[in-house]
């Protein structure tokens, strides 16, 4: 990647969807991600059709060159319990209509959990689900299997898992992949060696095609290799450090939207410090 990356934060939508834009923009990003509703309830938040016109008003004026949406962590479509498979279904499908409704170039997902059952055993219902949500992805919006820490059950957390789900649905347009660096990290990939990295890129490339590759979480890790603990650190200051370089520019990875999920100065999420060190480590030296 060179200097002027795609570089983007994970920053509040409250007060009016639209604020996103103000609030990235302030951090000195050009792309931004959001939650379209409050990620710890199940109920949708109704955005007006002023809200909705005003956002991609400011987008456009702003120069904001991706928007990611990112489905609530409640959301298990994996999950036996039907009420639970519901809601989880709902909830993603409300995210893809909102997210194509402000023309974002995404929405990002965790598929869930198996619960011990197996991907095998839960294939079915969770193609269903991707497969429903997919039908409110209207042109750009994309939707997107993020990988997981691989703790527990979770689904995801290989490019081979991801693989199966993208085949086991016969490949449709507009389903693709997000990569978390932090993700890989504790899921066991040290992506900080070029020839592991390589060997990533290539599987992903001959099992699911780089062109699916549409977003990178570009996030440092308070937990060690193969741990499978989900702990975001700020850029320079946890195990991945300059490593995140390495990741960062590579060659694959240029023009892909890179998102920071970490959480800045206060804890509250990602502030302009960790853009400004964002784009420097993206810069090729």
């Amino acid at each position: 990647m060179a200097e002027n990356i795609i570089s983007g934060a994970h920053v509040s939508s409250s007060g009016g969807i639209y604020r996103a834009v103000e609030r990235a923009t302030d951090l000195g990003a050009n792309a931004l991600q959001i939650f379209t509703q409050s990620p710890r309830t199940w109920r949708p938040t109704n955005h007006s059709q002023e809200s909705l016109e005003r956002f991609k008003n400011e987008r456009s004026k702003n120069s904001i060159e991706a928007v990611i949406c990112h489905a609530l962590f409640l959301a298990n479509l994996a999950n036996p319990d039907p009420t639970i498979y519901a809601k989880s279904n709902t909830a993603l499908q409300n995210t893809a209509k909102t997210a194509s409704e402000i023309r974002a170039d995404a929405v990002v997902f965790h598929v869930g959990s198996h619960l011990g059952l197996g991907l095998e055993k839960v294939l079915p219902q969770v193609g269903k689900a991707i497969e429903e949500t997919l039908a409110y992805c209207k042109d750009p919006t994309w939707l997107l299997i993020e990988n997981s820490a691989g703790a527990g059950g979770t689904i995801g957390r290989s490019i081979s898992e991801i693989a199966t789900i993208i085949d086991f649905l016969g490949r449709p347009e507009r389903l693709g992949v997000c990569l978390d660096s932090c993700h890989l990290y504790v899921s066991g990939v040290d992506i900080g060696d070029d020839q592991i990295l390589n060997g990533l890129i290539e599987e992903l490339d001959a099992s699911i095609g780089l062109d699916r590759l549409r977003c990178l979480h570009v996030n440092d890790t308070r937990a060690e290799l193969g741990s499978n603990r989900d702990r975001h650190a700020n850029l320079l200051e946890g195990n991945l450090g300059e490593d995140l370089q390495t990741f960062l520019t590579h060659p694959s990875f240029a023009n892909i939207p890179a998102i920071l999920e970490t959480p800045g100065a206060s804890g509250k999420g990602p502030d302009k410090a960790e853009v400004t060190k964002l784009r420097k480590l993206a810069q090729v030296s």
